[in-house]
């Protein structure tokens, strides 16, 4: 069997998507689906992989024609759209992907993931918003179109979303396409390195030049402002204050998709003068971008981890489910968004409130406090996070395709 996958970008070191698919690709192969990408030029360039391949510089309506043409002649059994926004620019004319190519007779299976749903539908100041919503309703109620995907998700053959909050809001808006919705899990974006964990401790507090008697609090993930790392550091003062072995480890690099260039180097460079300004040169250690290994292992050698996203965490969080699978009891800003599993089975150290330096340090000087309580975290969270696993989201990709090809 194989799979074409056509993806906003495909760069791992800078987009979690990527990082995402990369996995996937990886333990495809095992079960015998080969797989190849169609991308932008600047990714296949950047890859330098004979199975990456370009059809476009980006992603305006007028590119979608060499896209169109590149699909078309690709052999493929099915062709696989990743869908998340920032991976297109923000750019919306892949929505008329499937539409396009069915014009123009495309017959293979069509199968889309949904990364992320149910907050960016297009509203354009110059059409009013009367006759849009009228629009959009009309479509929808008739199966043609999606009030935010356009032609994706009614143009797919199935439709996969990675947590049940997206599929909800899909089943709401589209209750007639619910048989070709699947929720898969995401796993963890980084494999546990198998290493004692007091050499991992040891290790990690020897790289960053830390006493053996440190108490390592880790983010883990790329640094970005809307990650929380403003805040962070900033309760982290008063962590130190009560904590005086207390270390802050920031490990990821700043360069994304979404911060790229001038802006990433201009944002890092305000992380450090944060630093600075709060007299916590020697108590906090940027790592910037690390290799896979090297990550699990800071990861195993950590007391705590903590993950104060604005937005609040949820099951779509690599970061979130290695810090799990590492048996790290992980702080995390619970919101809205969060999946509420997390909280009602108690799996993360809940900060209620995005933003708040002020109750970042009250939950890490609490559970700094509290052994007991790392270790029930630590015991949920290990718990809670084996199931999301790599045999099972290729197992139930190929389930999946078989059945469409069987169709």
């Amino acid at each position: 069997m194989h799979t074409t996958f056509v993806t906003g970008s495909y760069r791992p070191d800078q987009d979690g998507v990527a990082d995402y698919l990369e996995n996937l690709r990886h333990h495809l192969a095992r079960r015998n689906i080969s797989t190849e990408i169609i991308t932008t030029h600047d990714s296949a360039q950047a890859m330098a992989d004979p199975t990456v391949n370009g059809a476009l510089t980006e992603w305006t309506l007028p590119q979608l024609l060499p896209l169109v043409q590149k699909i078309l002649a690709t052999p493929t059994d099915i062709l696989h759209i990743q869908h998340a926004a920032g991976s297109y620019k923000f750019e919306r004319p892949v929505f008329l992907l499937p539409q396009l190519l069915r014009m123009a007779g495309y017959r293979r299976a069509i199968v889309t993931t949904a990364h992320e749903y149910g907050w960016w539908e297009w509203e354009p100041d110059w059409f009013p918003s009367s006759w849009l919503e009228s629009l959009k309703q009309w479509g929808q109620k008739r199966v043609w179109w999606d009030r935010e995907d356009g032609f994706l998700l009614t143009g797919s053959d199935a439709i996969i979303t990675t947590n049940e909050n997206i599929t909800g809001i899909m089943r709401e808006r589209l209750p007639s396409l619910r048989q070709r919705m699947h929720t898969i899990p995401i796993a963890a974006n980084l494999t546990v390195d198998p290493i004692d964990k007091a050499v991992a401790r040891q290790q990690l507090r020897q790289s960053c030049g830390w006493s053996a008697d440190s108490r390592v609090v880790t983010f883990f993930g790329f640094l970005h402002p809307i990650k929380g790392i403003n805040p962070l550091v900033q309760g982290f003062r008063k962590v130190v204050n009560r904590f005086p072995k207390a270390r802050l480890l920031l490990m990821g690099g700043v360069e994304t998709l979404a911060l790229r260039g001038r802006e990433a180097k201009k944002y890092w460079q305000k992380v450090q003068q944060q630093i600075r300004d709060l007299n916590l040169t020697a108590h906090v250690h940027c790592t910037g971008y690390i290799d896979a290994e090297q990550a699990s292992r800071y990861l195993s050698g950590s007391d705590l981890g903590v993950l104060p996203f604005n937005p609040g965490v949820s099951l779509k969080s690599g970061s979130l489910l290695a810090m799990l699978a590492h048996g790290l009891p992980t702080i995390a800003t619970c919101t809205h968004e969060t999946d509420r599993v997390l909280t009602d089975r108690g799996v993360v150290a809940p900060v209620m409130t995005p933003r708040s330096a002020a109750a970042l340090t009250e939950t890490i000087n609490a559970l700094l406090d509290h052994p007991h309580e790392q270790q029930r975290l630590r015991e949920a969270g290990y718990a809670f996070v084996q199931p999301f696993t790599w045999d099972s989201i290729t197992a139930q990709h190929g389930e999946i395709y078989r059945r469409l090809l069987n169709e």
